[in-house]
């Protein structure tokens, strides 16, 4: 069994730890029980998650003498609404949660970014912790404190920035991730190495498939270095006013798609992810920010892992360019009514380009739409 690693967030007054490893879930009680005032926890999951991992986390809990309630929601993205979130605070507040006590979200990222919204708004803000139980969370929804839900106007557009007390990210429960679901994960971790790692790349370039096979050290080295950058990126921007937004590249794309589909298991937000950064690479290609090709050999990394690379692999009918076009306009980046976008210059070089003209990103939607290449070996 691998050694435990931290990874710190240098947040001054909201500062915490990130730990990786295996068995957290069962030494899940000697890790929180020091974090916390009352001896008691309220635990929110999905169905999924609680059928292999919840009783797990109440015994180690009350091992340490923390007594537990348990808050099961439905799985899926359609469960990061209004009504979950409502459904979520009512129960929390009859299980008696109390202002100083602690929320703990066990499950992906829909889990991990409710979970944190209902901790924010709660008696005006109570604790959280999270337990990331899918690759994609663990790497990046669970890091920095961004919680909240979609609206059916967008991806999450209604939200609170609220960080966790501590996150343990146990590399054992990834074993009961579906491939679908690793696979979308890892999209999260290229985007490390797309974005400002150029080295970290190239090391993913030669362990992809170690880690979708499940080998713990290479996971273990992938989930601390997104972390470590992350955490990085956050300590020096923590709301998003500056480079923090970086963290998106790919994004306005993906949210466009991931609204397209309903925000259905149609289209996993990683797989939107994979689709929108092979577009951003294609968009700066278009736009001469970096050199032909980059787009071709980004995809074909990412169809190594199994993910989607273009719309044409997406089983469902898209809207038009135009409606996409429109649906960006919902993305969280975009000032004064003009859209932001994050471009590349190389790998390894992202950038963000404000005001991008609309008619380019029309034309730019249609000719991608129109073009099969990407999408095929």
């Amino acid at each position: 069994m691998m050694k435990n690693e931290t990874v710190h967030v240098d947040l001054a007054g909201r500062s915490y730890d990130i730990t990786i490893g295996q068995g957290l879930i069962d030494k899940a009680g000697l890790l929180i029980a020091p974090l916390i005032k009352r001896k008691f926890a309220a635990i929110v999951t999905d169905e999924n998650v609680g059928r292999y991992h919840l009783e797990r986390l109440q015994t180690a809990l009350l091992a340490a003498g923390v007594e537990t309630k348990s808050v099961i929601l439905p799985a899926g993205e359609k469960t990061k609404s209004y009504e979950s979130l409502a459904k979520a605070c009512d129960a929390l507040l009859i299980a008696g949660v109390e202002r100083k006590d602690v929320v703990i979200a066990l499950g992906g990222g829909v889990i991990g970014d409710l979970t944190g919204f209902a901790a924010a708004i709660l008696r005006r803000g109570v604790n959280f912790i999270q337990i990331p139980t899918s690759l994609l969370a663990q790497v990046d929804s669970s890091v920095g404190g961004k919680t909240g839900i979609n609206s059916p106007l967008g991806k999450n557009l209604i939200g609170a920035f609220h960080q966790p007390v501590a996150v343990l990210a146990d590399l054992d429960v990834l074993a009961t991730l579906p491939q679908r679901q690793r696979a979308a994960g890892y999209a999260e971790i290229v985007k490390y190495g797309l974005l400002g790692d150029a080295k970290f790349y190239a090391w993913l370039d030669q362990n992809i498939e170690a880690i979708m096979k499940g080998d713990v050290a290479a996971t273990a080295h992938a989930v601390k270095t997104s972390c470590e950058m992350k955490a990085r990126i956050v300590a020096e921007d923590e709301t998003e006013t500056g480079v923090r937004a970086l963290l998106n590249l790919g994004h306005t794309f993906g949210h466009a798609l991931e609204a397209a589909t309903g925000y259905s298991d149609t289209l996993l937000h990683g797989e939107a992810v994979a689709i929108g950064m092979v577009q951003a690479f294609g968009f700066s290609e278009l736009l001469g920010h970096c050199a032909q090709g980059l787009s071709r050999k980004v995809a074909d990394h990412l169809r190594r892992a199994g993910l989607p690379t273009h719309v044409s692999d997406i089983k469902a009918t898209l809207p038009p360019p135009e409606v996409l076009l429109k649906l960006m306009y919902q993305d969280k980046k975009a000032e004064g009514g003009k859209l932001t976008f994050i471009l590349t210059k190389a790998i390894g070089e992202s950038f963000i380009a404000k005001g991008v003209d609309e008619a380019k990103v029309l034309a730019f939607i249609k000719q991608d739409s129109a073009k099969q290449g990407l999408a095929k070996p």
